[in-house]
């Protein structure tokens, strides 16, 4: 069977169940005796081993068959889960989605599974999850190569007589240094050493990989040696840049266990593809399968209240280039306009069968616009969905406990903005967990619950999306801040003294700033806060920070829908049109200017019994023919970001309308208030005004 053509199924499935196995191990983790749990992860393990023995990933099919195992016992009760088997099993996961992810990565799938494979084996035995790593080195070599290096029969045979015949045979395994660039060259000096000594039986992988640099940062092989052991290791030891070469004699007794143990995956590979063509065939269920049917009952009732990618039949979907996406929003966008323009000669010719048919047509175009607008936009759920693994192992590493809880994971974000905005929240918090989130003996002296809160939120405001994260940890150490800010260069000790507790704030993000103790693997290296800002700011949003001492810290991601299609109110300064957000609009309103006030240099208005600011857009847009401030009275827009508000003074209310939202570009940079522009139906180009960016 051409297995290519199903590549891109298996790893749609594959990363489904996996994102699935994470949700419910976590789930099951907070809940250790519900069974259904279980029965839903053991569906899904099942799944995922049929799908990868049927492609030919030995590796990834051998390790969920022993998460099937551990499941199985688990789900008959024979098996009680611990923070150890918990642990294994998560180790398991993160195996799995290596795998899969050098699968995407055009590799072969392959993996160092094999310690983990003895931990599950040994859980089943009834021994602990730790006394795996214990054996001896040889014994773990020997485990490594079983499961990723079986050499046919003929390899072996030839091993086997050089060995009958007096010349050494080695298994080597070498790994080289994470900061060496050029891996390849190294891998091929390596090679070129053996070769020139000897002869190599067999590589892993193999050599055509290691050339295209398809591997880690390790390679083993069998070798046929012309020199002793010695002599072997001191010739490799020559190669630059290598951080370590194991090199281990091999006898015959070894050889005749990595027989049996080729013979063993073979028999396991043909009785899993049994299981496969058992499990695809269409006939009806034979006798033995049923015990298997009041397992499935508990999963059915189970899958409902878990997530939507727990293992439900997946919707027909097809696959479309986002370019292609980009190509039908630009010319629903010259739809949308000449619509518009159509509109307007239909109210200036007033015939009653071209007004009829042009409004069919603006009904029409209004379904299409929902369509359209819907294709691009994706639920930032898939981007939060893997923080909840991330904060545990987080949480556990750091000795803390700490609860993550999403809201408005529902919400919709562009797909380009998407796959961009992981990384920097992933930065974020791991943040919050390890400088927000105290420690559990400080959070108790401090009176505060032993278990930390971070809160990711997102949610819709005007035609930006915000996504806040929020802990209730120490909050920000400004003087601490400022001290290491006036030590490293950031500012001079004079600006220090100037400076407000939100500027303050805002140093966080400078480049190479970290208020680490010490360096460590999840923080303190001054990477992050400033990659952060460099990325949002590259998808044209913004990044702000405010915090309480000894209440916590909130950052706020302000993101822009960059190509969207939005409701607008209309305005006219002058001979210029502007478009508000209508979704940023409280209210549309006269005011009469006698009711203005000045209060420290700034005008206010009173509105439902508070006091708002007054801002006149023609002034601070310099528009050069706007009405004289002596009138009387003037139109008015009450605008809101959040809590506050705001209220715009304009000449002229025109409309609303639907727009289509461009983005500037290039062209006209450092407009802080204007978000893009769109073209109107009579051709007049309208910039578009950033509510948030006023109120700012």
């Amino acid at each position: 069977m051409e297995m290519n053509q199903y590549l891109s199924i298996f790893i749609d499935e594959a990363n489904e169940h996996l994102q699935a196995l994470n949700e419910n191990m976590l789930k099951l983790e907070q809940h250790p005796e519900d069974i259904s749990i279980v029965q839903v992860i053991f569906r899904s393990a099942h799944t995922l081993k049929g799908m990868s023995a049927s492609m030919g990933f030995e590796d990834l099919a051998s390790l969920t068959h022993e998460m099937e195992n551990v499941l199985d016992l688990v789900r008959n009760d024979k098996l009680k889960m611990n923070g150890g088997i918990f642990d294994t099993l998560f180790k398991c996961l993160d195996a799995l989605e290596a795998m899969v992810k050098d699968v995407i990565e055009g590799g072969t799938g392959r993996g160092d599974v094999a310690g983990l494979v003895a931990q599950l084996k040994g859980i089943v035995s009834g021994e602990p999850a730790a006394a795996a790593p214990a054996t001896a080195a040889e014994t773990s070599e020997l485990a490594l190569v079983a499961v990723h290096m079986l050499l046919d029969q003929y390899q072996l045979s030839v091993l086997q007589q050089s060995v009958e015949s007096g010349n050494p045979v080695f298994h080597i395994e070498v790994a080289i240094r994470s900061d060496c660039l050029l891996k390849a060259v190294r891998a091929y000096m390596v090679f070129d050493a053996l070769e020139r000594n000897g002869e190599v039986v067999k590589s892993h992988p193999s050599v055509q990989e290691i050339e295209q640099e398809q591997f880690d940062r390790s390679f083993s092989v069998y070798y046929i040696s012309r020199i002793d052991q010695a002599q072997l290791e001191e010739t490799l030891n020559r190669v630059s840049e290598l951080e370590s070469v194991t090199v281990t004699p091999v006898d015959l007794a070894s050889l005749a266990e990595l027989d049996q143990s080729r013979e063993a995956s073979n028999e396991a590979a043909a009785q899993a593809r049994q299981e496969v063509a058992a499990a695809a065939a269409p006939a009806a269920p034979a006798a033995p399968a049923a015990p298997e049917a009041p397992s499935a009952a508990p999963e059915a009732a189970a899958r409902p209240s878990a997530s939507a990618s727990a293992g439900n039949a997946a919707p027909r979907t097809i696959r479309v280039d986002i370019e292609r996406l980009d190509s039908l929003m630009n010319l629903f966008s010259e739809l949308l306009i000449d619509r518009v323009r159509l509109e307007q000669l239909a109210s200036e010719v007033r015939r009653n069968d071209l007004t009829e048919t042009v409004e069919h047509m603006a009904r029409v175009s209004s379904d299409l616009q929902n369509i359209v607008l819907k294709l691009r936009m994706v639920p930032v759920d898939s981007v939060f969905n893997r923080f909840p693994r991330m904060v545990r192992d987080l949480a556990k590493s750091l000795g803390k406990k700490v609860d993550l809880i999403i809201t408005g994971a529902e919400t919709e974000l562009d797909r380009t903005v998407i796959d961009e905005i992981g990384d920097p929240l992933v930065h974020l918090i791991r943040n919050s967990v390890d400088h927000g989130v105290e420690p559990i003996q400080d959070r108790i002296g401090t009176g505060k619950r032993e278990t930390g809160t971070v809160n990711l939120r997102a949610f819709h405001s005007g035609n930006h999306v915000f996504i806040e994260i929020e802990d209730d940890g120490r909050g920000i150490n400004r003087p601490k801040v400022l001290e290491i800010a006036v030590n490293r260069g950031v500012v001079t000790a004079e600006e220090a003294k100037k400076l407000s507790d939100d500027q303050i704030n805002m140093l966080l993000f400078a480049a190479g700033f970290s208020t680490a103790d010490k360096i460590s693997d999840i923080s303190g290296r001054g990477v992050g806060l400033d990659v952060v800002r460099s990325k949002i700011e590259s998808l044209g949003g913004q990044v702000s920070v405010t915090s309480n001492p000894g209440a916590g810290t909130k950052f706020s991601i302000q993101l822009p829908l960059t190509l969207s299609i939005i409701s607008a109110m209309l305005v006219k300064l002058g001979s210029e049109k502007y478009a508000f957000p209508l979704s940023s609009i409280v209210e549309t309103a006269i005011a009469k200017r006698a009711d203005f006030r000045d209060v420290h240099g700034n005008r206010m208005i009173e509105y439902r019994k508070s006091i708002i600011p007054v801002v006149s857009l023609a002034q601070l847009l310099e528009s050069p023919d706007y009405r004289d401030e002596d009138e009387q009275e003037t139109e008015m827009l009450v605008i809101r970001k959040g809590e506050k508000l705001a209220a715009v003074l304009v000449d002229e209310l025109i409309g609303q309308s639907e727009i289509v939202l461009k983005t500037l570009g290039k062209y006209l940079t450092n407009l802080d208030v204007i978000s893009g522009a769109t073209i109107l139906g009579d051709g007049q180009v309208a910039l578009i005004v950033d509510p948030n960016a006023l109120i700012k």
